[in-house]
């Protein structure tokens, strides 16, 4: 038999089985250079310099980085094309990169294969475990160190319940992780947390876990990063695809705006791709990758993940150290960073071996793995179509698709189809009874653009729909208030048969609590808080009266003139209002000169606060008694129900009103009973 110095050797000239093929996913925001001796390059530029879930206290802008360009990801579909030259010199780059970590692998063993005496390191089996189960490398190096302890395909020994963590030897079960564990007064702290407050947290977490850790962890594999690292996204969103920060971040992996899109993560009107476990996941690995390159160590990369890599080297540079403990020691690093590390080695410690810890597998309710199939679409399609052709329930199509910010999908072409998930199995059943569906029996979609003084009624009649359906389609929970420059997807009948499919959308929405009242009909731009309303001064100029006046809501240049008796022109004389038809602003200003005795008569000011009682003089139908409204444009029963102190299901049984949406303007209305 071969001493086992020259069988190592041996080893290492054997050629592989295949080239090792590269990583799929989003390409990486930075190029790695690679030296033909197999040493890293250094990097073309540093990663993001705010971290994805990096709020004020922990996030700094970097003056001497702030010139470096920010890397535009690639759109989808966009073609790559590259020089033969190009392409063989990636291939090299691929080649020696996978060649190095053969190399580097068997270097690492060295150590314990030349003297047998020596116990296998946590960093002899962190180099085995990166190089994947089924390298046959790996596994040719097994058999000749003959070291059975390295083989994770075998069971290894239950970890006994720790009782004490102030005497448990940490490093009796470092060799389980591929990532450095130790254990820091903030580490048992955290894991005590864990095993007391924040146990019902935690149970969560490791629930759905189950859904996306064997998703997630082959692609940190594909970036060459540890396994382990899945725990960071543990702590960031408990694996939470919908997690929403107060700093704005998004995801299972907590990604800013800035730093998402850097790293190639689209969001639009229709979509955002940082709640996508599967595309977050290729996006955080690349970003890691670049923090552990620019820092050196992953205790660095996790707190520049949090904090921003610039405020890390410059704590590096300024205390001489690259020892995080030391670091988290001195002012520069917020509390949220210092505990940052500590949380997710405490996290990976627990949720690899809970029974070790004191947690109980029945505790845990483990959601399915994440499995789905994948449907190309090639126009925006209505969720609940999908779902009822699939014959699966728009939640689950909704839970494989988190991305989705509507409820349907972007638009899309034969050239650039949208990828639909689907519950395993239901793709097939999808693609045969989708297709007999004509379009003339589906909804299409626009976009409105929302204005000043728009209500989700007006915006349901310009567009020939229902208001409910266009709550549902925008997930929107009430009417109250729409938001001035927002935007609202619009589901519209395709043509005549599709009458049924709007129908079934309001039906849908009614089921589901989606009810749209007229008092919930608020106008597009109406403060919140107190506002000038009505006449709010009085004063003598030159022997005429001015009133001050705040514009209200439902307030038109006709019936302010009508209130003062007044004409139109005259107000957009004295106002300077140039344009034909001006918008007014609720709560603004105008300038009115009642004339004669009689109209300013009707102007009573209280305590600095003025009041019009000038009633607008309109035909009233014969036999009504009590006071009359006449309904002007940009109204509704809401702003004229304010405005004279009475209810909106008044004012309809009143005068006999069954649909608030249909009432014309001018149409007189009674405001007191018959």
């Amino acid at each position: 038999m071969l001493p086992l110095p020259l069988l190592l050797l041996a080893l290492a000239s054997a050629p592989s089985s295949g080239p090792t093929p590269p990583p799929v996913g989003p390409v990486p925001a930075k190029a790695q250079g690679v030296a033909s001796d197999g040493a890293q390059a250094p990097a073309a530029q540093s990663p993001a310099e705010v971290a994805p879930g990096a709020d004020s206290g922990a996030a700094e802008a970097s003056t001497d980085e702030a010139d470096a360009p920010a890397v535009e990801p690639l759109e989808p579909g966009t073609p790559m094309v590259a020089e033969d030259a190009s392409e063989q010199g990636e291939a090299t780059r691929d080649a020696v990169e996978s060649e190095s970590a053969e190399l580097e692998e068997l270097r690492a063993l060295e150590g314990a294969a030349l003297d047998p005496a020596s116990r296998s390191t946590a960093e002899v089996m962190q180099s085995l475990r990166r190089l994947g189960l089924a390298n046959p490398l790996r596994m040719r190096m097994l058999d000749a160190l003959d070291e059975h302890t390295f083989r994770e395909d075998e069971a290894l020994p239950e970890i006994p319940l720790i009782t004490d963590l102030a005497t448990f030897d940490v490093r009796q079960i470092q060799d389980r992780y591929d990532i450095p564990v130790e254990m820091q007064p903030l580490v048992a702290q955290y894991v005590q947390f864990f095993q007391g407050p924040g146990r019902r947290w935690f149970r969560k977490w490791m629930s759905r876990a189950a859904r996306y850790v064997p998703v997630m962890h082959p692609i940190l594999e594909q970036y060459g990063l540890p396994k382990d690292t899945v725990y960071l996204a543990m702590i960031e969103s408990g694996f939470s695809a919908h997690a929403y920060s107060w700093a704005h971040a998004a995801g299972p992996w907590q990604f800013i705006s800035s730093t998402g899109k850097q790293y190639g993560l689209k969001q639009d009107f229709w979509v955002d791709e940082r709640r996508d476990p599967i595309k977050a996941t290729h996006a955080a690995a690349s970003y890691l990758k670049d923090l552990k390159r620019e820092l050196g160590h992953w205790y660095l990369a996790w707190a520049g993940y949090n904090t921003g890599s610039g405020r890390v080297r410059r704590m590096v540079a300024r205390h001489g150290t690259t020892d995080f403990w030391l670091l988290s020691e001195e002012r520069g690093l917020a509390k949220e960073t210092k505990h940052y590390v500590p949380k997710l080695i405490a996290a990976a410690l627990v949720a690899k071996h809970p029974a070790a810890f004191g947690f109980n597998e029945n505790e845990f309710d483990p959601e399915p793995v994440l499995d789905f199939d994948e449907v190309q679409l090639t126009d925006a399609a209505d969720l609940d179509v999908v779902a009822r052709a699939a014959g699966v329930s728009v939640k689950a199509v909704q839970d494989l698709n988190p991305e989705l910010k509507r409820w349907c999908t972007p638009p899309a072409t034969a050239k650039k189809p949208y990828t639909l998930r689907l519950p395993k199995g239901a793709g097939t059943q999808f693609a045969d009874n989708y297709k007999r569906i004509s379009p003339a029996e589906r909804l299409t979609f626009r976009i409105h653009k929302v204005k000043r003084g728009d209500t989700l009624s007006h915006i349901a009649e310009k567009h020939g729909t229902a208001s409910e359906a266009i709550l549902q389609m925008n997930q929107l929970k009430s009417a109250h208030r729409l938001r001035v420059g927002g935007e609202l997807v619009i589901p519209i009948p395709a043509g005549k048969r599709s009458g049924g499919a709007l129908a079934t959308k309001v039906a849908q929405a009614r089921r589901s609590g989606v009810v749209v009242r007229p008092e919930d009909e608020v106008p597009a731009g109406t403060p919140k808080g107190p506002v000038a309303a009505g006449p709010v001064k009085k004063e003598t100029i030159n022997g005429r009266t001015r009133v001050t006046y705040g514009v209200m809501s439902g307030d038109s240049l006709w019936v302010i003139a009508n209130k003062f008796n007044v004409s139109v022109d005259s107000l957009k004389q004295w106002n300077n209002l140039k344009r034909r038809n001006p918008t007014l602003q609720v709560g603004s200003t105008l300038f009115v000169w009642p004339e004669g005795t009689t109209a300013t008569a009707s102007v009573q000011e209280r305590g600095g606060t003025v009041l019009a009682k000038h009633s607008v003089s309109v035909a009233r139908p014969a036999g009504k008694a009590g006071k009359v409204h006449a309904l002007a444009e940009g109204e509704t029963l809401w702003s004229v129900a304010q405005r004279y102190g009475v209810s909106v299901d008044d004012i309809m049984r009143w005068n006999k009103i069954k649909d608030h949406r249909t009432l014309p303007t001018g149409k007189v209305l009674l405001l007191s009973a018959p």
